[in-house]
């Protein structure tokens, strides 16, 4: 465990371990997050562009009175919608087709198509779709007799917060409704309210269309309570104000023609029919069936002889055109029914395969989470260890800053404290002007000079550039006396240059505290010190031939301890022989 911390505690080691386990976690993290993405890409698909080509063909068809075409185009836009998603859309494909059915008379079809979207209102934040479908509704009720639903669908119109112009809507055709109950003078105070406010909105057409229609229904309404010259006062203005606008509003012209031959029915007869003609003529072109029922039966009642019967054979002709296009929507309405079915079958089955997805992306995201808990553990215990080798060091280079500091102080204490205190009481207690006490003086001030030299040579720093060898070799010399001879084997076979600073300086105190250790306990007169290079190793063997070591705590207790500690931090190893009876060998390995 010792030898595997001080082999995490080598930086170059902990840094590849960083970024190796970076580059993993970030390539596992981009194959997580590319297999999160890709189910909730292929589950949904964006029709949007497709339903705005179909909505954008059925309205122009709408315009062109093309109603059966821009009902087809308007179907396909709705079964492509999603009403989740592509709730908006869904809502105006189904209010169009309402409001066709309307046109063609099938109210029935038309509250179909415009209860199915009322559950979506509530998805849609711009209340003009609510307020254009409860108008359609109203509208319907009220054409079905069905006076009190659509009087409760107006009033929802009325309150909702949207643009004036649409409220001012909403309680013209309120008005309408309380006319069809005989309630005329409640729609006399709505309607007269309405004749006032001329301007509701930004535009003006739109302004004029709604201020007409509801100065036309007053004009109606003062007909109905037997006031000819105020109604026709208001149908007049109404019919000015309409013709001054363009086609696009041409079949507003319908009604009023209509309310003018009701008004000259008793009084001129021709007129009556000529305006019941006008109307009919732009009912017809308009195609809007409840339109042409209405002025060809005024047709018939301002008629004689061939033309009432021509106007009775195209009211009756009429009448079974619609229960033949009734017939013909029913089986449409079949069929769409049954698409409907198709696709919700199909809607069911991606339901169920969007059901698997997210329970696989449920499944998915809780590997995710395993997976950064293991990486965060992970990434903890890096810096645990990281921290904790680091305070390590930190402490192991202050203890052995203070152990140096120690070693100083005790060798200074052993080796010089003595002498100077000698050489002082040897100075106090001689004659110096003796040549013979001068000169031993001078010797013990040489020798402690020379004691001082090596204590600070042994504690200096260490080069570690191209003069490294020779500082070595230098070192090692130091230690040569006329009874101590040193060899060198195999010296300038290592190279020296190639060897990390960090070597340089452990080999060369390493090798120091043997010379030093050697010096003060051995006894030796020859040392060898041998270099070697094997595979990826460098080898050094120490021998002399001094006092031998016969075991290993006799060697940690003579000073060997630092040596083998120092071996350690280089990843090395060192091998003491205690069977040697002539004298003291080690040897040590470490990596280039």
């Amino acid at each position: 465990m010792k030898k595997t911390l001080y082999f995490l505690h080598r930086r170059a080691f902990l840094q590849r371990l960083i970024l190796l386990l970076s580059i993993a976690i970030a390539g596992i993290t981009l194959l997580q997050s590319d297999e999160f993405d890709t189910p909730s890409n292929s589950v949904q698909k964006d029709n949007s562009t497709e339903i705005l080509k179909f909505s954008d063909l059925a309205d122009s068809l709408y315009d062109a009175y093309k109603l059966d075409s821009s009902y087809y185009y308007y179907n396909r836009a709705k079964l492509l919608c999603n009403p989740k998603i592509n709730t908006t859309d869904y809502v105006y494909a189904l209010y169009s087709m309402s409001q066709i059915k309307y046109d063609q008379g099938d109210y029935i079809t038309s509250e179909a198509h415009a209860t199915e979207a009322l559950p979506y209102l509530k998805h849609i934040r711009d209340p003009k779709h609510a307020s254009i479908l409860y108008n359609q509704l109203g509208i319907n009720y009220s054409n079905t007799y069905n006076y009190s639903d659509a009087i409760l669908y107006l009033t929802k119109a009325i309150h909702l917060k949207s643009s004036t112009w649409r409220r001012y809507m909403a309680l013209n055709n309120l008005a309408t409704v309380y006319m069809d109950q005989h309630r005329y003078k409640e729609a006399e105070q709505i309607l007269f309210i309405l004749s006032t406010q001329k301007r509701t909105s930004k535009y003006e057409d739109i302004d004029k269309d709604n201020y007409a229609r509801a100065i036309d229904n007053l004009g109606l309404c003062y007909f109905r309570l037997g006031d000819p010259e105020k109604a026709l006062r208001y149908v007049n203005e109404a019919l000015k104000i309409r013709l001054s606008l363009s086609s696009e509003y041409e079949y507003s012209l319908v009604g009023i023609y209509r309310h003018l031959c009701l008004f000259y029915m008793k009084t001129n007869l021709k007129l009556a029919k000529e305006y019941a003609l006008k109307s009919h003529k732009i009912a017809t072109k308009i195609k809007i069936l409840t339109d042409r029922i209405s002025s060809l039966s005024l047709l018939i009642k301002t008629s004689e002889g061939s033309d009432l019967k021509k106007y009775s054979l195209s009211y009756i002709k009429l009448i079974d055109s619609i229960t033949h296009a009734r017939c013909k929507t029913k089986n449409q309405f079949t069929n769409i029914k049954y698409i409907s079915r198709i696709d919700k079958t199909e809607n069911l089955q991606l339901k169920a395969q969007k059901a698997e997805n997210e329970l696989e992306l449920a499944r998915q995201k809780r590997r995710n989470i395993y997976l950064y808990m293991i990486i965060v553990l992970i990434l903890s215990l890096i810096a645990f260890v990281y921290f904790y080798l680091k305070s390590k060091g930190t402490k192991q280079k202050d203890d052995a800053v203070f152990e140096s500091e120690i070693r100083i102080s005790q060798k200074l204490k052993d080796e010089l404290t003595n002498d100077v205190y000698h050489s002082l009481t040897f100075a106090e207690t001689v004659d110096l002007e003796k040549r013979e006490n001068k000169e031993r003086l001078l010797n013990n001030l040489h020798a402690i000079y020379t004691k001082t030299r090596n204590i600070s040579k042994e504690n200096g720093s260490v080069p570690t550039n191209e003069n490294y060898p020779a500082s070595l070799k230098e070192m090692v010399s130091g230690f040569k006396t006329a009874e101590l001879n040193i060899i060198l084997n195999g010296f300038d076979a290592i190279a020296w240059n190639e060897l990390e600073k960090s070597k340089k300086i452990i080999l060369y105190r390493i090798l120091q505290e043997l010379f030093v250790n050697m010096k003060k306990h051995s006894q030796a007169t020859l040392v060898s010190l041998t270099f070697k290079n094997f595979e990826k190793k460098i080898i050094i063997i120490y021998s002399d031939n001094g006092v031998g070591a016969y075991n290993r705590s006799i060697i940690l207790k003579n000073g060997l301890q630092n040596v083998e500690n120092r071996i350690k931090t280089i990843n090395g190893n060192i091998i003491f022989d205690s069977n040697s009876k002539t004298g003291f060998k080690l040897s040590f390995n470490f990596p280039k």
